[in-house]
């Protein structure tokens, strides 16, 4: 966007916003809200890239780098372009509940995420339980910790039960088994990687948990039908830019 499309842009903001319930952005979006002034005071994010900038040029807003995405009153910002898909559920949520946001998010071909405010490295909300209790606090650990080991006998260990009983509740409650809940984690958790680092495959194999750069490839041929290659190809931060 040039010069002259951003002043148009910041000129219908202030236009729009007096008569708006909601305003929200997404990724680099935030930095024309800044332009309005409609985020002084107010906590906000943007891509992780533009986080220093923003803070330079506008001092006044709270910028952070760690939530998915921020509610601040009436006005929503959400970091990277991926964060977008996190923002949008959780607008659907805001407004019309916790199940049919579920519902969107599977017709979507995504998972819905846990709130915004808690930092996670997965896009999607792996078969969230939608309640609080072991299950849920697992889940919680289990993105916290993607390279420990994550076998089912450790994961019953951690919630005091029996393997069986342990994959028995799980599934139940997520809809997924801890094995699966486990693959798309660590998919997740790379595919973000992907998406907003230049780091090697090799590093994001680790990072993620899938150990080595073979496993990493065979994981995505096998789930989204790409290569690591070809995905931050499509993907990457810049090429959405």
């Amino acid at each position: 966007m040039n010069e002259q499309e951003s002043t148009a842009v910041v000129d219908w903001l202030h236009l729009a916003a007096p008569h708006a319930r909601r305003i929200a952005s997404i990724c680099g979006g935030a930095m024309l809200l800044a332009q309005t002034g409609l985020l002084d005071g107010r906590r906000a994010t943007t891509h992780w890239r533009l986080l220093e900038t923003m803070q330079a040029q506008y001092p006044t807003i709270r910028v952070e780098g760690g939530p998915l995405y921020i509610q601040d009153g009436p006005i929503w910002t959400s970091g990277g372009v991926s964060s977008g898909f996190d923002l949008t559920l959780a607008l659907v949520e805001d407004d019309y509940g916790f199940s049919l946001a579920r519902d969107v998010a599977q017709d979507m071909v995504m998972y819905l995420r846990r709130p915004g405010g808690q930092l996670q490295f997965s896009r999607y909300n792996l078969s969230q339980s939608g309640s609080s209790g072991p299950i849920s606090e697992l889940q919680t650990w289990i993105l916290q910790n993607l390279t420990a080991d994550l076998c089912v006998e450790k994961l019953a260990e951690k919630v005091a039960m029996s393997p069986r009983n342990f994959t028995r509740v799980f599934t139940r409650d997520t809809g997924a088994s801890p094995a699966r809940y486990v693959t798309e984690a660590r998919l997740a958790a790379a595919r973000q990687l992907l998406e907003q680092t230049d780091d090697p495959l090799s590093v994001i194999a680790e990072k993620s948990g899938f150990g080595t750069s073979i496993n990493l490839r065979r994981v995505f041929e096998k789930q989204l039908h790409l290569t690591p290659g070809e995905y931050r190809q499509r993907f990457h931060c810049r090429k959405m830019a």
